[in-house]
């Protein structure tokens, strides 16, 4: 993984993953050692699904970039619906507090977008090549004037 994408992934996981622990502390005062493991699963799951996201679109972007922006639409809508799904499948488990894990999940999910954006924001992504400087310039056979 080149090292703007190593880069964004970590601006986007860390401050997910800090706000899961906040998240985690929070379930644990509202609603007990359930809410805390709610608060963590959704943690997990968030991290993991816009984690393999991001992954998945960043090795898109590079062997097929005309696809990008329709991959990345596609990408985060797959992914919210899978989001969706967790939160049916698991609405009345007894593992941990679903109400916690339902708002926490949506929480992540938000901070994880803001913090890919800032990162996107923040990099310094050329948006051509540069030229090279080793003199490789097309028409440069013929004569100059």
């Amino acid at each position: 993984m080149p090292s703007n994408d190593a880069r964004t992934l970590l601006e986007a996981a860390v401050p997910t993953a800090a706000a899961g622990a906040v998240a985690a502390v929070v379930g644990a005062i509202f609603a007990g050692g359930k809410g805390a493991v709610g608060a963590l699963v959704a943690a997990l799951v968030v991290i993991l699904f816009m984690g393999i996201g991001l992954y998945v679109l960043q090795r898109v972007a590079k062997s097929l970039p005309q696809l990008f922006q329709a991959m990345g639409l596609m990408l985060y809508t797959a992914q919210l619906l899978l989001l969706f799904v967790f939160v049916a499948v698991f609405k009345d488990t007894t593992l941990f507090e679903p109400k916690v894990f339902a708002i926490t999940l949506v929480v992540l999910t938000l901070v994880w977008i803001g913090a890919q954006t800032r990162s996107h924001m923040k990099a310094k992504i050329l948006y051509v090549d540069p030229e090279s400087s080793k003199g490789d310039k097309p028409g440069g056979k013929g004569q100059s004037s």
